[in-house]
């Protein structure tokens, strides 16, 4: 695996700013000839550096009013418990982000709802029923002050 120099950081920082553009816009912006930009991103690409360019949807357009974290800690009796409930939780539409932690809370789920009676629904039906929950703290959504996912280049 080569070493990210400072083009590289400039390319990724230009793909983190708008991952739509093309290589000769890349490079163009990057100072750089357009063949040096392929093989630079192509490297990153295949070193893993760069996972993936996607587009960002906002939730509110369609129409998801509501965004409520559950910090959950889970009966940690069963070995397999962590597993079993991931892969059960995988399965919940409108769960939009799963993450594990070290500490008291095992597993923060983020979920999207329309209002929230369709978030109760989610709750009763589909959360509650997943297996060793110990214990669930919701955390409702009230302003994203600040959400990046750009690292600092």
């Amino acid at each position: 695996m080569q070493q990210v120099d400072d083009i590289d950081r400039r390319l990724l920082r230009l793909l983190q700013d708008d991952a739509t553009l093309s290589t000769a816009d890349l490079a163009e912006r990057a100072g750089l000839p357009a063949a040096s930009c392929w093989r630079r991103i192509e490297r990153m690409e295949r070193e893993g550096i760069i996972l993936g360019r996607r587009v960002e949807i906002d939730p509110k357009a369609l129409g998801y009013a509501v965004e409520v974290s559950l910090r959950i800690t889970l009966d940690k009796t069963q070995g397999n418990a962590f597993d079993v409930f991931i892969s059960e939780a995988r399965k919940i539409p409108q769960v939009n982000e799963i993450q594990t932690f070290l500490g008291r809370v095992d597993v923060r789920l983020n979920i999207l709802a329309w209002d929230m009676a369709h978030y109760q629904e989610i709750y009763r039906n589909q959360i509650l029923a997943l297996p060793h929950i110990a214990d669930i703290e919701a955390l409702m959504l009230v302003a994203n002050l600040k959400n990046s996912e750009s690292l600092p280049l």
